[in-house]
């Protein structure tokens, strides 16, 4: 009976992962379709493939187009896949990179960087990482006691995602207005905004970290037991969940400096895909399909499905508001059921 339900679980999760990568593949070449001049989804991949004979139509799709896709693809990746290990390790829908503080801390770097020292490309990607694990770290000492309670570190960071926000305010306001004005652009959030530097970085960050966490997964339900629970069956709680957090904070930190702090992305991605596993596999992999997803899509409809383009961010920050408020009233309504009880 075991080894059935064993069974079933997997075969669903692959189900499910394949279905998440074929419609993932599907709105990357739809967004690459669209524009002020239409293609086929045959030219676009003929194009990709570099089998197109016709100029026009190569600078289009890979001059143009391509970039902004591949770079909504990468960050929906790490973002899914960053804002998953958050939740598990932290056993708490509500613990997304975006809300603790480890965005804000990536997004107070990088403005610092454009504003003070005129970074771009490679150095952008740097100091989101160094901004990021600097929070992290914070984040984490300021909420240990004698261990991580989730609680306890989302509230922490929840106060240091705002005093970086203002810190972010006062660099804008003390910016050049040229400056000012490319900061403020990038704070919304944007897949459009990401040069090559940012691109390969974050592709090399996918690439490495996202199979580092999908081994580490293993290991998620032994700590979703507890810290006593997973010392009882030989793991160490607190140097596996530094491990795991950090590889999540750098692919939240390059998938920052690639686009700028998209909103939300992470806090859906997750939860999503548990909905469709259900009791089946690894949530890591799914997850990032399902970001990348979310962003494609978001980007889509920014792009082309409104009067006048918006930057991704205010999508995904239209979308994940009325979520994170349902979220919300159900756990309130889940505490005073069993209060009642």
């Amino acid at each position: 009976m075991f080894r059935l339900e064993r069974r079933a679980r997997t075969r669903r999760a692959l189900v499910v992962t394949a279905a998440l990568a074929v419609v993932a593949a599907c709105v990357f070449v739809c967004s690459m379709m669209l524009g002020s001049y239409l293609l086929g989804p045959v030219d676009v991949l003929r194009s990709v493939l570099g089998l197109s004979a016709e100029p026009s139509v190569d600078f289009i799709v890979r001059e143009l187009r391509l970039p902004r896709a591949v770079t909504a693809v990468l960050v929906g990746l790490a973002l899914g896949a960053a804002g998953s290990i958050f939740q598990r390790v932290l056993r708490n829908p509500l613990a997304a990179p975006d809300i603790i503080g480890i965005s804000a801390g990536a997004s107070s770097a990088t403005v610092a960087g454009v504003v003070l020292f005129g970074a771009g490309g490679f150095g952008l990607s740097v100091a989101s990482l160094a901004g990021a694990l600097v929070t992290a770290a914070a984040v984490y000492l300021l909420a240990w006691r004698g261990g991580i309670a989730d609680y306890r570190f989302i509230l922490i960071g929840v106060g240091v995602a705002a005093m970086l926000e203002s810190v972010t305010g006062y660099l804008v306001s003390r910016a050049e207005i040229s400056d000012a004005r490319a900061a403020m652009t990038w704070l919304v959030g944007s897949v459009g905004m990401a040069g090559e530097g940012e691109i390969i970085g974050l592709a090399i960050g996918c690439a490495v970290v996202i199979p580092v966490l999908m081994a580490l997964s293993r290991r998620l339900g032994v700590l979703e037991l507890g810290a006593d629970g997973a010392r009882g069956l030989g793991v160490r709680p607190q140097a596996e969940t530094a491990v795991q957090l950090g590889c999540a904070v750098v692919l939240v930190a390059l998938a920052t400096a690639a686009a700028g702090p998209l909103a939300f992305v992470a806090l859906m991605a997750g939860p999503i895909a548990g909905r469709l596993l259900g009791l089946a596999g690894d949530r890591v992999l799914p997850a990032a399909l399902v970001g990348a997803i979310i962003v494609q899509t978001a980007d889509v409809v920014a792009q082309h499905l409104l009067p006048y383009p918006i930057s991704t961010g205010i999508v995904t920050g239209l979308t994940g508001a009325p979520y994170i408020a349902w979220l919300l009233i159900r756990n309130g309504s889940r505490t005073d059921s069993r209060t009642e009880r």
